[in-house]
């Protein structure tokens, strides 16, 4: 099966933000900002980045796949894991320059390489006028220490 090609987006704005031709906007370094979903009940799972063979791969199998930025490289999620993401629906935003995923997790039915449902477990709040980190979502659904190799 031929590779997925992607034209050029185009500079008239209608165009950009009518139906047609799905022509996503890569930034400077080839990537595009990828939201992540669960598909059953919308929590925020992840926020990743593709490049045009990581968007290609997933609108080809329905398995998400993206680009590691600090591992420069291609990655199916959850392949080593288990936590595959099936996608079930893709959505681009008004000017192409972000998708967002709907998916269905496998495995443990958690996103996050700590263990957790969604990597957005802690907030942020301001502590003696200093900004502050607490974790809101404790629970594990898999030990990655027995999941990931060092």
């Amino acid at each position: 099966m031929p590779m997925v090609a992607f034209n050029a987006p185009s500079e008239d704005k209608n165009e950009l933000e009518d139906a047609g031709d799905f022509t996503p906007r890569f930034d400077d370094r080839g990537l595009i900002t990828a939201i992540v979903s669960d598909a059953r009940d919308g929590e925020l799972l992840m926020v990743a980045h593709m490049n045009a063979q990581a968007l290609a791969l997933t609108i080809q199998t329905g398995v998400a796949h993206y680009f590691s930025r600090s591992r420069k490289k291609l990655w199916k999620k959850g392949e080593t894991s288990g936590n595959i993401q099936t996608v079930k629906e893709i959505r681009t935003d008004c000017d192409q320059d972000a998708i967002w995923l709907k998916v269905e997790v496998a495995g443990h039915d958690a996103t996050c390489h700590t263990g957790r449902r969604s990597c957005f477990y802690r907030t942020v709040n301001l502590i003696d006028g200093k900004p502050m980190l607490e974790i809101v979502d404790d629970e594990l659904h898999f030990d990655p220490s027995t999941v990931y190799e060092k």
